[in-house]
Order: C-alpha cells, then structure tokens, then sequence
C-alpha cells in the first residue's frame, strides 16, 4: 500500500537554508523602502501610463518573494512543533507586517487617485486592472490616514494576529484519551475527529463528548479568544466607518448586501428541506431521531470500504478527468510534484486548506487523510481550488487573482459533485449508491445550512458586544445554540456538550476577516444551480465553467453570473441550489422502496 504522502516545498524556493531564507525577508523589507521612496507622495497625481507601471512593479514585487513567503507559512501549516518552522513563521509575520507598513501607502493614494480622477478606470491602458481599480475604490471610503493604517498593522501583530494563532497552536496540541477497543489511546485533535466517521455509534457518541467536554475546560481561552478579535472588529469598523460589522466582508469578497440577504433568506425559509434530509437519514439508520454524532456519518448498513491514499488519488483523478481531459493532467501533476500534504502528525493544521502559488502556476493542498470517504470528498474539494488556482494563474495577472472567497469556493464545491457523479457511476449496489448520496448531501447539509447558522452565530455576537453582553464562554455556547437550533429546531438530539462547538473553528478567529463562514453557503447553491445546468447541457457547458475559473478576481460574483444567465440578487436564482439538492434527496428516498 502507497503511504500518506507527505508534501514537497522545495520547489517554492532556490536554498532551504534559514539563514537564506532570513536573507531573503530582509530583500523583501529593502524593496518595499525602494518602492516607499519612488512611489510616495505621487500617486495621487498619476497618469493611465503612470498607474500602469506601478501596479506592475507591485506585480513583480509580489512574485518576486512569494516562494520563501510561502514556504514559511507551509512549513509552519504542516508542523507547528518544528523549531525551523516556528522561526520562519515568526520571522515571516513580521516581515509581512514591516512590509505592510512601509506599502500601507499605495492603497490610500491610489484610493485619492480614483476619487479625484475617476475616468482613469476607463482608460485602454488599464482595461486589464479595471475591476481590480473599482474595487479600491470601494474600499476608499473607509481606508484611514498612512500613519494610522501602520498603528493598526502594528498593533494586529501581537493582539488579534496573536490571538487567532493561539487559537490554532492550542486545538493543535490538545490529546484525547479515549477506549477503541478496549485499548486506551492519545489521539490528536485530527486524529480522534476521524471517529466521527466511524460506523460504531456509541464510538462516534463518545469521540463527540470527550473532544468537546475537553474543549469546554479552556472556555476562558476560546472566550477571550473571540471576545479580543471581535471587539476589535467593532473598534475598527467604528474607525473606518463601516456601516455595519458585515460590510468589511462584502468588500473583501465583492458581494453586495442584497445578494447574501436574498441568499440567507432562501435558506431559512427551506429549512425543513434541510430537515427532510436529516429524517430521511434517520430512517435509514433505523433511529426516531439523529444524535449530533450521527448528522455527518456513514449509514450503518451501508458501503463500508477504507480508501487507501493510491485509490483517492485515482478515483479523483478520474472524475476530474472525465469533465475535462486537461482538468485531469492537472490535478495528475499535483500528485506527481508531490503538492499535497495528507499525513496526520503532530503539530499539523487542523482542517484542510489549498494555497495558490502565483508564479509556478500551480497550488499545494494540505489535509489529514485517514482512509475515509469523507477524505477522499475532501482531496477532491481542494483539489478543485487547484484547478481554480491553475486555471486562474494562466489567465490573470497577480492583482487578478486576489479571489473573494464566494467564488474561490466554486471549483472546489464543482469537484466534489464530479466525484459523486464518478462514485454513483461505479455504484454496484442499493447500499453503496445510498451512502454516496448521504456524502453529497450531508456535505450540502454542513456546508449550506449549518455554515448559515455559524453566520447568524457571528451577528448575534456583534449584536451582544453593542449592547454591553460580556462574552464569557457560557454566554458564547448560548449563542452558539440558539443559531444552530434555528436551523435543526428538534430534529437532532445534541450532547450538552455540543454547546462548545464554536471553541475550534478557526474561521472566527480570523483577524481583519470576519463573515468567513457565508461564502461557503454561496458556493454551494451557486455551484449546485451550476451542476443542474451542466447536466441538462452535456460537455457544452465546460467552456462557461472554464470561463468562470480562468476569470480570477477581474470580474465580480454578481458580473460572472450574469454572464451564465443568472442574477444573484434574486431568490429564485438561489432557489435552483435548493431544486438540486432536493433531487438528490428524491433519488436517495427511491433507495428506500
């Protein structure tokens, strides 16, 4: 059997040495004084051929430093124990921050640039960075002076910045004890979360309790935790003016306020198509009703099989390689150049995650595998951000390809259902197709109703910080349950325990991005409307999904969709996400007769 593979950075830099790489950090801090020394003070007043040589020097700057950027974060990513990795990461973060300083400039000025001079978006010159320069212009209003923006990249580093990676080193080195088999054994926080998966109820009950009870005993660290990032989140909206603590996350990720209210309004109103998923499944587990530890699980009675990290990577070459011959060559050269990370270890990053690398046109995926289905759904959903970043990187320049996480999430969403259209093509039996349909559609059920509950979750926080709640963990863990009980109400029976579900997920810890969580409720309906199109179209829809991919960050979300036919400001656009999953939900309850 083919072992774990363990990921290859050598190639994002020319020496590994530290020293070097140190070296490095501090060309990377010259430069940016050189580009602070040419360039401030004279934006404002810049031509369409002036702009254009700026922003391509930023270009170049970008990719110039990327690798050893990145090798540090990913180093630090696969192994937060590691003495070379702790420092790299250390040296790497206030490299960034010193860098950001001295280029705080170019945003503000370009920002006064646009205000005063506006027809320069629409000069020839720049056709290419038109979008990018509109969306700086978005930001302008609330960007502040060049000084004050270095206090508040100076003063992120040691609070919210420190706050979040405490957050992340701690889920990362916490140990649970727990009896498989009558054999008592320590596990790491990815470890034991695989039993979550496991066909043992009571096993995936008591993995459940003893990883959230443990949780529950830090409560104070979770809570200051959040309490300190998103009391900041506040000041600084209050700083920038920001009409509301959602706005930051519209800008970052170029949606507007009416499409994520027509998006999350959709969902609460098919709440109950969510809940005929969760009764369906209980049904076929011969329950009255799902425990929490049964909502993402395999069917008792159904296909059972382990897959080895050989059979993943074929099965989901293959699916990619079906859709599109040079999405398969694709994906195949990730595994050759050894760009993804599947062994669990100590020290390594909980979750999963892909990251763009701009000037080797590719992508390096990071995840814990452990042999299960939900694995292999994963590798495929972040190897579809490889064939984002793939096709991205080929088409766009670097300033084109800063994508907001809506549309990042599209390629990685499309690869999981051309997995499940591969695994119920090769479906022998009425057990196997039924546990193929409960992955797509438990994966739909987390990714579009329960991430909804994590949003409403993050605004109830902000509501209580306005009116003088203190965020200690209990209040936190009620907040918590009341948004996830207005999505399941009584359908799930839940550990008490369960309260403290919001202490590990990193995304609310994030400095200076909040709202992480909607975008991957986008992403599915989005994608599942796209998904009915495809089917109903054949291979003629393949150049439109290109298209969308290859487009980076150069056009917005509501743009892309028109160009497909779609406007996502209206609920029925989002309604065909919800047709979609319901017709899965029909297929699955056909399994039943």
């Amino acid at each position: 059997m083919v072992s774990v593979m363990k990921w290859d950075l050598s190639t994002l830099i020319d020496n590994s040495d530290t020293s070097y790489i140190l070296n490095k950090f501090e060309d990377m801090n010259i430069e940016a004084v050189k580009i602070n020394q040419k360039y401030k003070g004279k934006i404002s007043s810049f031509n369409a051929e002036e702009l254009l040589n700026l922003l391509l020097e930023q270009e170049r700057y970008t990719i110039n430093f990327e690798g050893e950027v990145l090798y540090s974060q990913l180093l630090y990513s696969a192994n937060s124990l590691d003495h070379k990795a702790k420092q790299l990461n250390e040296a790497v973060k206030n490299t960034l921050t010193k860098v950001g300083q001295e280029l705080a400039f170019i945003e503000i000025e370009l920002g006064n640039l646009i205000k005063n001079k506006i027809e320069i978006i629409d000069e020839p010159i720049l056709i290419e960075y038109k979008h990018y320069l509109e969306k700086i212009n978005r930001k302008t209003p609330h960007l502040l002076t060049e000084e004050e923006e270095k206090i508040v990249i100076s003063k992120d580093l040691n609070g919210i910045n420190a706050w979040s990676q405490l957050q992340g080193d701690w889920l990362s080195t916490r140990r649970f004890k727990i009896i498989i088999e009558g054999i008592e054994k320590i596990l790491t926080y990815g470890e034991i979360i695989s039993l979550y998966q496991s066909k043992n109820r009571e096993l995936r009950k008591e993995a459940n309790k003893i990883v959230y009870e443990k949780l529950g005993e830090d409560e104070i660290l979770w809570a200051t935790a959040i309490r300190s990032v998103c009391n900041d989140h506040l000041l600084m909206c209050n700083l920038r003016k920001f009409p509301s603590p959602l706005t930051q996350s519209l800008i970052a990720n170029d949606v507007k306020e009416e499409e994520i209210n027509a998006l999350l309004n959709v969902i609460e109103k098919n709440v109950q198509i969510y809940k005929r998923y969760l009764n369906i499944k209980a049904k076929i587990m011969g329950l009255p009703k799902l425990g929490n530890w049964d909502i993402i699980a395999p069917l008792p009675n159904g296909y059972e099989k382990d897959y080895s990290w050989e059979e993943s990577r074929l099965i989901v070459t293959e699916a990619y390689k079906k859709f599109d011959p040079e999405w398969g060559l694709w994906i195949e050269e990730m595994y050759n150049q050894k760009h993804l990370d599947g062994e669990p270890r100590d020290g390594k990053q909980s979750g999963a995650f892909c990251a763009t690398w701009l000037s080797g046109k590719s992508a390096y995926v990071l995840q814990t595998f452990n042999n299960k289905i939900g694995d292999v759904y994963t590798q495929a959903h972040e190897l579809g951000h490889a064939i984002h970043a793939y096709l991205g990187t080929r088409n766009q320049s670097p300033l084109n390809n800063e994508i907001g996480s809506c549309i990042a999430e599209c390629g990685s969403v499309f690869g999981e259902l051309l997995l499940t259209d591969k695994l119920l093509e090769e479906a022998k039996t009425r057990e196997e197709k039924q546990s193929i349909l409960a992955s797509v559609l438990d994966e739909f059920g987390m990714a579009a109703f329960q991430v909804s509950a994590r949003f409403w979750f993050e605004q109830s926080i902000y509501d209580s910080i306005k009116k003088g709640v203190f965020l200690d963990g209990e209040t936190v863990a009620e907040l918590w349950t009341s948004a996830r009980n207005k999505i399941y109400g009584d359908t799930v029976e839940w550990l008490p325990e369960m309260k403290w579900e919001w202490t590990m997920k990193q995304h609310y810890y994030i400095p200076n991005y909040r709202f992480y969580n909607y975008p991957y409720v986008f992403a599915q309906l989005f994608v599942f409307s796209l998904y009915r199109i495809y089917k109903e179209q054949g291979p003629i829809f393949l150049p439109k999904m290109r298209t969308l991919l290859a487009a980076g960050s150069s056009r917005s979300p509501e743009d892309l969709a028109k160009e497909l036919g779609f406007d996502i400001t209206q609920e029925e656009f989002w309604n065909k996400g919800i047709k979609q999953a319901e017709e899965f939900m029909d297929q699955l309850e056909e399994t039943l007769v």
